[in-house]
Formats: structure tokens, C-alpha cells, sequence
């Protein structure tokens, strides 16, 4: 029997696109991002930290790539905003911890194209399990097909009440809250590990208040002593996550990644090489903001690198949008930009600027300078250390050309004309808060 020409070339063609669309599904990456709660540069023992041990995630950064200048926001509220939105504060309303509670515009995902449901409608399993509560609605409305929360907005660990898909649900008494958010997250691993899937864990670790862990040697230890217990048990809780993806067979297909919401909180300063980072959890300074980023691929992202490219939280809607060959909605204004390629080692377009956003505060940053909202302008050349104020009057031509192009860039961002909160602005004044391990700060 014979087979006319263009038959047979267009039976080759559907087959090549079969065989495309099965390798397709097959690259996709699983993507894990796994969000610590207020642990700043200061926390992590690949950084530098004179005080604190992290072997686990030591490790998870040198078999991928360590970044050195992430931004995210000064707190947790419009840090996952950020996150979740790829999107600037001003355009989303998502401007500061007490937008959910309408002290502000606060961010809607009506009005948003989200990361979880940009994926979802690529072919992922969506999941997440940890803090939410302050992005406001329910997971689910942002694209969760199951998730694991609970109602508070700083450190949940002894209590027993979780919401698990809508319903409420008490816990056994001695429960260990962070105990049963890591096995929702194992759970959802293994029964989506036939398909690409995404898992967005904010782990509570270690917000206040500061209690006791299960690994804790006495329940009336130093509030120093809980502290550094939550620090091990949140390294403890990363490990299990690779360990499991490994015994999966699933480390080589998923992209592993560490980041901190903000800064370490006010109350538990570290040093680096004997030196403080100048600010913490609330501040416009570099420790509000900058935080620990690490992502892991074996196989796809080279072992042992790091990188000075400036990434922002915004950033990761992009990237994962990149890696999951996922189409972004078109005439929708997003302010990510895939570091995809860098993680592949591949030519990319990295950014030469980062935007923060508090309230009706801000600035602009780049390697060398940054420029607020007041143009007070910055020498960053000793950050995260030192941040220099450099006086008009005292501008070189390197100081006056990067005033002239930062102050460029906000007035096209032009923060003032979006949503914004003058009163939210001094929500959270950087200052000595009080140590004390019962009540959490926002």
C-alpha cells in the first residue's frame, strides 16, 4: 500500500508535535519555595553568621547558586504580596502588614494574575502550606488547589486550630503546628509526583513569639536558647524536604529555593565577619529588606556558584512562569523579570535596579547608590554594612550621574500616583523592640 506524499508529512508533523508536547510536560520542573519568617542575612550560616548554624540549608546553596542582593520588602505582609503578584506595591495595594485588615488599599486576587494560578494553568498541581494570612482571601482564591493555613499572622506553633481546603480542623492536643504543615507538604509531594507541581511552603520559623521546638532540651530554656532551637528545627525541616524529594527520585526535576520574607527581627541581632547589618524587620535600611535567596537544581544549576545579580521578589512570578512554560497574560502590567536564564547559565537580561516599598515609603537601589522617596541619596558601596548619605553639595560625577538616573526611574515608576498609605509609613519605626516571647510583633 502506498501513502500519498503530504499525508505522510503531516502524520510525521502531529507525531513530532506529540513527542514535543510528552518532552515538554517531562522538563517541566517541579518548583518547591520554601519561605522563612523573619530570618534576615544575619540567620544563615552560608552568608557569613557569626552566631547561627545551618547546615541544611549551607548545603542546599552550595549544590546551586547563592544570591547575594535579593530584595523582598521591609515585612512579611507586602513581602508576599510582592512575591505572589510579581507586581509593586503601589499597583497591588499590598503596601503593609495591616492592608488585609483595610488600614490600606490591600491586594485582591480578582485584580491580579497570580503565581499559582499562572501555573495552574500550565498543567501544575498547585499547593501551599504555612503563613498566609496577611495576603488576604484564602489560598485558594489565589490559585491553591489545597492548602494548610492558619488565622494568625506572626509565629504558629503550639496551637491547634488549621484550616486544611476551607475547613477547620483541630489538631490532637501536643500537636506541633509546624510538624503538621511539613507533612501536608510531604503528603502533597508524593501524591503529585507524576506531574509538574508547585508547593509554596511559608514556614511560621521563626517568627515570635519564641517557644519551645519538639528538639528543645527544657521548655524553660533562655528566650536566646528557644531561639536558636527554631533556627536548627527550620534547617531540620529543609533537610527533610530534599531528603524526600530525593527518595522521590524527584531531586534532578525540582527547583529547590530558600528565601526570608525580611530581615531578621529588631530584637535578635547577629553580626557578620563582627559586623551588624545596618537595620532589621521594618526598616527602609539594607537589613529590612535584603535577604538570604537560594536555588537548587542539580543537574540543571552548576554547584557551588554565586551571584551578585540583583533579583527581586517580583522576579520569581517570571521566572517560574519561564521554567514552566507558562504564558503570562497579555496587556496585564507585571513588574518580574525571569532569572531563568542565569539559573541556566544561559544569556539573560539581569536587572540593574531593585524597588522596596513601605507604605508611602521607598527607594531605588542599584549596586553602587540608592534614592528614596525624599531623593536622599545613598553610597552603597559598604552595603549591607553602611549606607553612606551623599549631600548635593557633595556629589562626585559617579554620585550626581547616579542621582540623575535613579531619580529617573522613580519618576516613571512614580510610586505617589498608586496606592500608597501615609499613615502606614510609620506603622514600624526601626528602634529596640521589646524582647518577649509571648506576644508576636506583626
Amino acid at each position: 500500500m502506498t501513502y500519498p506524499i503530504r499525508s505522510l508529512y503531516r502524520a510525521f508533523c502531529l507525531a513530532s508535535l506529540a513527542t514535543a508536547g510528552i518532552l515538554n510536560a517531562a522538563t517541566k520542573p517541579n518548583i518547591v519555595f520554601i519561605l522563612s519568617d523573619d530570618v534576615g542575612l544575619d540567620n544563615i550560616g552560608c552568608y557569613g553568621s557569626d552566631k547561627h548554624k545551618t547546615p541544611a540549608i549551607d548545603k542546599l546553596a552550595t549544590s546551586g547558586m547563592r544570591f547575594e542582593t535579593c530584595y523582598a520588602a521591609p515585612l512579611c505582609g507586602p513581602s508576599r504580596c510582592l512575591l505572589m503578584t510579581g507586581r509593586y506595591a503601589f499597583r497591588t495595594g499590598g503596601i503593609t502588614n495591616q492592608s488585609w485588615r483595610g488600614n490600606g488599599p490591600g491586594a485582591k486576587a480578582a485584580d491580579e494574575k497570580p503565581m499559582a494560578q499562572v501555573l495552574k494553568q500550565a498543567g501544575y498541581a498547585t499547593g501551599m502550606a504555612g503563613k498566609w494570612r496577611q495576603v488576604g482571601e484564602t489560598p485558594r482564591i489565589w490559585g491553591f488547589d489545597e492548602y494548610l493555613t492558619d488565622n494568625t499572622a506572626g509565629g504558629w506553633y503550639w496551637q491547634s486550630k488549621v484550616t486544611i481546603n476551607d475547613k477547620e480542623v483541630t489538631l490532637p492536643d501536643g500537636s506541633y503546628a509546624p510538624d503538621k504543615v511539613h507533612e501536608f507538604a510531604i503528603d502533597f509531594m508524593r501524591r503529585h509526583k507524576d506531574q509538574p507541581f508547585f508547593f509554596y511552603y511559608p514556614m511560621h520559623h521563626v517568627h515570635a513569639p519564641i517557644l519551645r521546638t519538639p528538639d528543645s532540651a527544657s521548655a524553660n530554656a533562655s528566650l536566646d536558647a528557644h531561639y536558636e532551637d527554631n533556627i536548627r528545627y527550620m534547617d531540620k525541616q529543609v533537610a527533610a524536604v530534599v531528603a524526600e524529594l530525593e527518595k522521590l527520585g524527584l531531586r534532578e526535576k525540582t527547583l529547590v529555593l530558600f528565601a526570608g520574607d525580611n530581615g531578621t527581627a529588631m530584637n535578635f541581632p547577629s553580626t557578620i565577619g563582627g559586623r551588624m547589618i545596618n537595620g532589621k524587620k521594618g526598616s527602609m535600611l539594607e537589613g529590612g529588606a535584603r535577604v538570604p535567596f537560594i536555588a537548587s537544581w542539580p543537574g540543571t544549576i552548576a554547584a557551588g556558584k554565586t551571584t551578585k545579580d540583583i533579583i527581586s521578589f517580583a522576579d520569581c512570578l517570571a521566572t517560574f512562569a519561564d521554567l514552566a512554560d507558562a504564558k503570562l497574560p497579555a496587556n496585564f502590567k507585571y513588574d518580574s523579570r525571569s532569572f531563568a536564564p542565569l539559573l541556566r547559565a544561559e544569556p539573560g537580561h539581569p536587572r540593574e535596579w531593585a524597588y522596596v516599598q513601605l507604605g508611602a515609603k521607598w527607594y531605588v537601589c542599584n549596586h553602587a547608590y540608592k534614592l528614596n522617596e525624599k531623593a536622599e541619596l545613598f553610597d552603597m558601596s559598604d552595603a549591607p554594612f553602611v549606607e553612606k548619605p551623599v549631600a548635593p553639595d557633595a556629589d562626585t560625577e559617579a554620585s550626581k550621574a547616579a542621582r540623575q538616573h535613579l531619580s529617573t526611574i522613580l519618576k516613571d515608576l512614580n510610586p505617589a500616583a498608586g496606592k500608597t498609605d501615609a499613615a502606614a509609613a510609620n506603622a514600624r519605626k526601626p528602634g529596640k523592640a521589646k524582647r518577649n516571647n509571648q506576644t508576636p510583633p506583626p
